[in-house]
């Protein structure tokens, strides 16, 4: 799978985040501090992640900065893109099953690397809802907006 990476500082787990993911044999496209041509700033960095699934240059992304939230916000702005912010595996894989989120992001302060792995096995263990109710909710984020 083709992810997009993108972090605002390349501290706490943004280092290790590419190498797990590596490691797990996905191919990473990086951006902002992972990247030596690009903006670092978070909006930026966020943007430029999402923007590369919404234009399919990547299957998802995940997206860091300090508490995540700027990041999370950055990439929700870009249509198509529905990215969930998440601390642990439990709503990492409710965001995949219930939301079908494409975009994770993560607070680069607050993840550990023991929570990194468990939520990127949660991330990627979870397929979306097959629901009518929760496609329907899905298919719903679209039309507003």
């Amino acid at each position: 799978m083709r992810i997009s990476v993108a972090a605002d500082e390349n501290v706490g787990v943004a280092p290790e985040l590419v190498a797990e993911l590596a490691a797990r044999g996905h191919e990473t496209v990086l951006h902002g501090a992972l990247s030596d041509t690009e903006r670092d700033d978070w909006a930026w960095a966020s943007a430029a992640a999402a923007t590369d699934v919404a234009h399919g240059r990547a299957d998802q992304a995940i997206v860091c900065c300090w508490t995540g939230t700027g990041a999370s916000i950055a990439a929700n702005k870009v249509a198509g893109i529905r990215a969930a912010l998440c601390g642990d595996a439990t709503t990492a894989a409710g965001a995949r099953k219930w939301n079908d989120a494409n975009v994770l992001a993560l607070s680069l302060r607050l993840t550990s690397s023991a929570a990194l792995r468990e939520i990127l096995d949660a991330w990627f263990g979870t397929n979306p809802s097959t629901d009518p109710v929760d496609q329907a909710n899905v298919a719903h984020l679209g039309e507003i907006g």
